[in-house]
């Protein structure tokens, strides 16, 4: 009997795919699927139980057991062999707070998870080693899987690149060109996936990679594909064990492609419904201003919801115009009377900088998320005495130009911090740290 399987999220339709089935969308209706689980099934275990179980497990010897995903498996795949899942140690990241992150956004209850403190730099790890163990499972079962195949903006291919390569599995990559990170790029060229830049947005990359799996020997490894939700879901989770197995009031998390908040409600939900919380959040996602379609949707009510082109902005990786989760983001945020707020770019940059001075190191799409808490926050959506956590999902190093251009020497933002030229004394030296301590004390 299985314990997971793929279902529609169209409520009327109850109809149940197997896992090892090639399938994203609902037949009848075109819904992307999800994965659903026998909650029956898992509420034998108390939620004592559980608590117990994950404690055990977290940062364990074993391997497995160690994995921020894989140490809560029963959650995840419940069927999947352990000897057929792909992990590279992703998850269990820390919760970042303190006094000084505390100071610089002025709200005493703040935290930042940090995903991007993982494998290849961003969450995207955490719901590709679900993908990728799964398609590892079928392959071995007889599956005729020949590659792997993603659109991404930069971290998903990184994600897919590496875990692929790893389970010895071809990958294929398309992405926009000229519009991703360095950083980013290089990640699936090293790992020797396929890269095909092509001459369009991410939008368009999506559109052309979902034509491309329509061949059953290509697996699709975007969000779309509900595989990649039950990793990430357990952000959620991760962060209520963190504070004690409790839950701040407030997670604000960057939203491109939306899968990214239908998995943080998917794992909330399912700490309620099985004990081990006793009460939800409240969600906002932040977008960009130049990539806000689920903004401008929110700002009617969500009463409908219009594709945009998305401009350039400095948050490459939620760069995206028509994300295809947007019915499960906005199905998301209704039930946890959720907000969607938007960033200029200033805003994202200026934020990322405060971040950084609290010691962190902030890419641009946390920005987005923290200078969305500073906008909620006076606003008064967020109110002073509520305990709220940013989701940061990637590294700070994955956007050096970033960095490097915020302080540049022609830059005119009010955090830059340029290095100062000196001569090689000891007076140059002591003349710089005294103006130094006297600006700064």
């Amino acid at each position: 009997m299985s314990h997971a399987w793929f279902q529609s999220i169209h409520p009327q339709n109850t109809t149940r795919y197997s896992l090892d089935e090639v399938i994203y969308r609902d037949p009848q209706t075109d819904d992307l699927l999800e994965v659903h689980h026998d909650i029956d099934a898992l509420k034998k275990k108390s939620a004592h139980e559980w608590r117990t179980l994950f404690e055990a497990r977290w940062r364990s010897q074993n391997k497995i057991d160690a994995s921020g995903i894989w140490g809560k498996r029963e959650w995840v795949l419940p069927d999947l062999p352990t000897e057929d899942i792909v992990s590279l140690g992703e998850g269990a990241t820390p919760l970042f707070s303190g006094s000084q992150l505390s100071k610089e956004f002025s709200h005493d209850e703040l935290s930042v998870k940090l995903c991007g403190n993982s494998h290849t730099g961003s969450f995207k790890d955490l719901g590709m080693t679900v993908l990728v163990s799964q398609v590892n499972h079928m392959i071995k079962s007889g599956a005729p899987i020949r590659a792997i195949a993603c659109a991404s903006t930069g971290d998903t291919s990184a994600a897919l690149a590496a875990y692929a390569a790893y389970a010895g599995i071809l990958s294929v990559i398309l992405l926009p060109k000229n519009k991703i990170s360095l950083a980013q790029l290089m990640q699936p060229i090293s790992n020797g996936s396929l890269v095909l830049a092509l001459d369009t947005d991410f939008d368009g990359c999506m559109r052309i990679v979902q034509e491309l799996t329509q061949e059953k020997s290509i697996y699709l490894a975007n969000s779309m594909n509900s595989l990649r939700i039950e990793g990430q879901k357990t952000v959620g989770i991760e962060v209520a064990q963190q504070r004690a197995w409790s839950l701040p009031d407030w997670f604000i998390i960057p939203g491109g492609n939306l899968g990214n908040v239908s998995a943080l409600g998917a794992g909330l939900k399912m700490l309620l419904e099985m004990g081990l919380v006793t009460k939800l959040p409240r969600l906002a996602v932040a977008q960009a201003e130049a990539a806000n379609p689920l903004y401008l949707s929110f700002k009617k009510n969500f009463s409908d919801f219009e594709a945009i082109t998305a401009k350039e902005t400095q948050a490459s990786a939620i760069r995206i115009g028509n994300p295809v989760s947007v019915k499960k983001a906005i199905r998301t945020l209704k039930e946890f009377d959720g907000v969607v707020e938007q960033a200029t770019e200033s805003e994202l940059a200026n934020a990322a900088a405060l971040g950084d001075k609290a010691g962190l190191l902030v890419d641009p799409h946390t920005g987005v998320a923290l200078a969305a808490l500073q906008k909620l926050k006076s606003s008064g959506v967020i109110r002073p005495h509520e305990s709220a956590c940013v989701v940061s999902t990637a590294h700070g190093l994955k956007f050096a130009d970033f960095k490097i251009a915020y302080h540049a020497p022609k830059s005119t933002m009010p955090l830059k911090n340029e290095p100062i030229d000196l001569q090689a004394s000891l007076g140059a030296v002591k003349d710089a740290v005294s103006r130094f301590l006297d600006k700064n004390n």
